[in-house]
């Protein structure tokens, strides 16, 4: 009978210590799934930041500013505008030096 009793008891501290076990590995778990649940709300919170600067930066008025301002841009006008004549094509002759000469010059055959 007293064999019966400290196996008993053995198993019922095992089942103890598993059981305490069991709910520290909960509680962990739990606070991990937490802090990714707080992590992933405050990525989309800066990800949503991050889009309505970009909108903001992207704005044509920003962006027009820019260009006069730091790359010396300024609005075609028909004043400014320089019209270029494209000449006429010159006909293919037989000599493929010929075309290559032409193609190089910038012209097409």
């Amino acid at each position: 009978m007293m064999r019966i009793n400290l196996l008993l008891l053995m198993g019922l501290v095992l089942s103890a210590l598993y059981l305490v076990n069991l709910q520290y590995d909960s509680r962990r778990l739990y606070a991990e799934l937490d802090r990714a649940q707080n992590q992933a709300r405050r990525l989309a919170t800066e990800n949503e930041r991050l889009q309505l600067e970009r909108r903001t930066q992207a704005t044509s008025m920003r962006v027009e500013k820019l260009a006069k301002s730091q790359l010396h841009m300024r609005a075609a006008t028909p004043a400014v505008t320089a019209y270029v004549a494209y000449p006429a094509p010159v006909q293919a002759q037989a000599s493929s030096t010929t075309t290559a000469q032409t193609f190089v010059q910038g012209r097409l055959p």
